[in-house]
This record gives C-alpha cells, structure tokens and sequence, in this order.
C-alpha cells in the first residue's frame, strides 16, 4: 500500500525511478535484520587500484591493528601475480605524490621490482597552429612521472597486502546486493545504526564506516542517494602497445591536440610506448576495424599531419613569438620529434567511453566515496587515479586521526574533512582539464590564435611552468 500511495503522489517520470530506489535501499530491510549479522570497523568495497590501495594504507598503519577491515572484491583471487612479457595496453602516468604514497606504507619498492618507465620531459602541442609548451624538471634528472601498466600496480598492492593479510580480510567473489544506509529516512521506526551490506550469498555484514571503491558505476553511490553530475564527451579512448621505429632514451611523454580530441603517447621501455587516442565514436570504431599496418600509419599521420593548420593563427604567433623574444631574450624551447611508430603488439588494441562523472558529495553518515565512485575525468592529463590515490591519502589520514581521538569512524565530524579537503583539490582540477577538452574542441581562428598565444606565453614563462608542475606533481 505504501508504494502504491507513493506512485500516485509522484509524477510518473519520477514514480518508478524513487520507488525502485526505495525498494533497493529499504526492500530488503527485513531480512537483514534477521539474518545472522556480522560486525566490522571497516568495509572497502571494491578491490581495483583504489581500494586497494586503501586496504594497505590502513593494514600497514600500527593505529588499525585492533580494528576489523573487510576487503570485497567480486572478482576471483588470482593467486601469485605472474608479470607478462607482453605489455598490457591500460597504464597510468603516477605523479610524484602517488609515489611517495606508495612509500609510506611499502608499496612503491613492489612496482620496482616489476616494471615501470620514467617520463622526464613532456611535450604538448596542437594540430592547428605551431604553438606548443614542454615540460621538464631541471637537467631532467627527476621524473615528472612514472608509467606503470594498471595491472602492474594492483598487483604490487596485493603483494603488499599479501604480507599484511593478518591485519585485513579480502573476500574475493563477494559482490553486495543490497544496503541499508542510516540517516536515510526508513519506514520503519527500527533503524539500525550502522550501514547494513547484504551479500548475494545471503550473509549480513554491518559496518561502522562503508568506503565505495567500486568505480565510476558505483552501486555504494548509487544505494546512498548521492547526487551526481554526469557528462558524456561523445568519445571513447583507443588504447593499443605501440613498437617505435627507434627511441634509444625513450622518456617523453607526447601529446598532441586533434581536432577530434587529444592523442598520447607514453614510454613503457625502450621501443616500446601506450597510445591513448581520445576521438569520437565513429572514429574509434574505424580504428578498431582496420588493419595493423593501417592503424600503424593513422598514429602516424595523426602525429604528424599538418591538414589542420590555421595560417592565421600562425602568422599570430610569428609576430608575437618576436615580441617575446624581444622582451624576455633567452633560448627558444627546442622542438623534438615524436617517434615513428612502425608497428602495434598484436591484440592490444581497446577502447572505452570517456565521462565525467563527479558526485555533489563525498560522503554521508558511515559512507565515504573514493576514486572513481567519486569523480571521473577525461585521461588527456593523466589525473584521474592520481587523483583517486589522494582521495585514499587524506581518507586514511583522516581516519587515523579518529582513532587516536577515540571518535567514531563513521562520524560525519571527520568525514566532512576529508570530503573538504579532497573537493578544494579535485573540482580545481577538474575544472581545468574539462575546460581544456572543450577548448581544444573548437576550430573557430578566433579561438585557435587565442589559445595558441596563450600556450606560447606560458611555454615562456619558466616561473609559471614550474608552477604547473609543482601542482602536477602533488
């Protein structure tokens, strides 16, 4: 009775939406109350890169040694990480601060002692005109960044955990089916006061504190009710190994702005590199279709071609490219060459759809979003888990700081800290990379000349790119 009042007081574009939140949320109330339940200090669910990462910030901290962490992870455990000759095609570019948080509980020395490639000099420019800026740390001694193949790294995580297991439970295939969320409003006047996970084998955890690792389609999310803004770019990622004609010192990252979207290319070894192609749909789907020896010439002649140039905007930026030189006399930028890619590792090639997706909140009373289940970026400046891994950073912190306190861990007192810290740091961020996107979407001369003098100033002006970087880096 009380869902059919409800579809007759709701409009009917919203009746069936809000009643079957309610049923996921609420439906299966009665049986989780009871079913045997079982207790925890902490869920993490979702076992990616993430929420690994945070199960091994909180089981390599002394502060958590009496508390009880359950790890769920759908998928299966794939027993000891065995590394592959072949080079997977999705990799990550892991800012300085990721490292050093990898540090901090041991997890960096496990990406050595499997593999990884240094980027030390970066090079961005655009299909419309000859500006461009570069980037590097002095003598290009110091990464700007790590490339590190995503499965390289969630090994290395499980392998730290591996070594802490005693500290924390990972359940592999051990998928949530419904959650009871308190500070919700219930029908019931019996409200439990910790968030309730039913599993799909029927078991009943309750936790003090829920952390959402589980990606950008987030069922935590989803079951919370948080408000989410979403945005669908029309393109998806070609990803593919690429093999190089020759790059004896294969450490530039290069990254070129198409009028269809950016195209990357990352180092993984000495000829080897990771394309990450961003175009539109119908592109990527020709991509995917062709032939090997095709592909290879696209990447090419997407590197290279010059069909998009605008005279205007160049004559712009000759006059004032002299202006500058005039002003602030000093050694133009030099232009380096991207690689020739003379051919692809068979099969690697993939593709995925590329959204943002950013939630109004970070948390709620006992639920806490990382990662993905938090915001989703557009790949064009390689933030998105380097994000992610700052999200696990300051959550930890956070949490280590309650316990100390004797406070709850699942009190909204520091759980608006941590949603504080972290949106004062992503939403900036954000806000940059999706504004370049749209930016470098429009061919309008207007625009090109606009954009193109202002990537030539700030390629100038060595104070401001060291700022970028430093920003970059943490």
């Amino acid at each position: 009775m009380v869902f059919t009042a409800l579809r007759r007081l709701l409009p009917p574009s919203r009746s069936y939406s809000a009643i079957t939140r309610i049923r996921r949320t609420f439906g299966a109330s009665a049986n989780l109350f009871n079913n045997n339940e079982e207790t925890s200090d902490i869920v993490i669910s979702g076992g990616g890169m993430v929420g690994a990462a945070m199960a091994c910030a909180l089981a390599t901290n002394p502060l958590f040694s009496d508390k009880k962490i359950i790890l769920l992870e759908a998928a299966p455990d794939k027993g000891k990480f065995i590394l592959q000759e072949k080079y997977s095609n999705r990799t990550c570019a892991l800012s300085p601060a990721t490292i050093n948080f990898f540090n901090s509980f041991g997890g960096w020395d496990e990406v050595l002692q499997m593999r990884c490639q240094p980027v030390r000099r970066m090079q961005v420019w655009e299909s419309c005109s000859e500006s461009m800026i570069t980037f590097n740390n002095d003598d290009m001694t110091e990464p700007l960044a790590y490339i590190v193949e995503n499965d390289v790294i969630l090994a290395a995580l499980m392998q730290r955990l591996s070594e802490v297991d005693h500290r924390i439970e990972i359940r592999y295939r051990t998928k949530p089916k419904a959650y009871e969320m308190p500070g919700v409003k219930d029908f019931s006047s019996k409200q439990h006061p910790l968030v309730g996970i039913e599993l799909e084998s029927g078991d009943v955890l309750r936790t003090r504190l829920l952390i959402g690792a589980d990606g950008n389609q987030s069922a935590v999310r989803q079951a919370a009710d948080f408000h989410t803004v979403t945005w669908d770019y029309k393109q998806k990622a070609v990803v593919a190994t690429l093999k190089l004609a020759e790059a004896p010192d294969n450490c530039v990252a290069w990254q070129r702005f198409l009028s269809t979207g950016p195209i990357a290319m990352l180092p993984l070894t000495e000829n080897l590199s990771s394309l990450v192609w961003s175009t539109t749909h119908e592109a990527a789907k020709h991509l995917l279709s062709i032939p090997e020896d095709s592909f290879v010439d696209a990447v090419n002649d997407a590197f290279w071609h010059d069909r998009e140039k605008n005279v205007l905007a160049d004559k712009a930026l000759e006059i004032f490219s002299s202006v500058v030189r005039n002003i602030l006399p000093g050694p133009d930028t030099v232009r380096q060459l991207p690689p020739t890619v003379v051919d692809i590792e068979p099969g690697s090639r993939g593709a995925f759809p590329l959204q943002l997706i950013h939630s109004s909140a970070y948390v709620r009373p006992r639920v806490a979003l990382v990662g993905d289940a938090a915001h989703r970026l557009h790949p064009l400046a390689g933030q998105g888990v380097n994000l992610g891994f700052g999200d696990v950073e300051c959550l930890s912190g956070i949490l280590a700081t309650a316990v100390q306190n004797g406070s709850d861990l699942g009190s909204l007192t520091h759980l608006h800290d941590y949603e504080t810290k972290r949106q004062c740091q992503v939403v900036p961020v954000m806000g940059v990379i999706d504004g370049l996107q749209k930016l470098y979407s429009v061919d309008f001369t207007p625009i090109v000349v606009l954009r193109s003098l202002g990537l030539h100033a700030t390629n100038t002006l060595d104070i401001l790119k060291k700022q970028i970087i430093s920003q970059a880096a943490s």
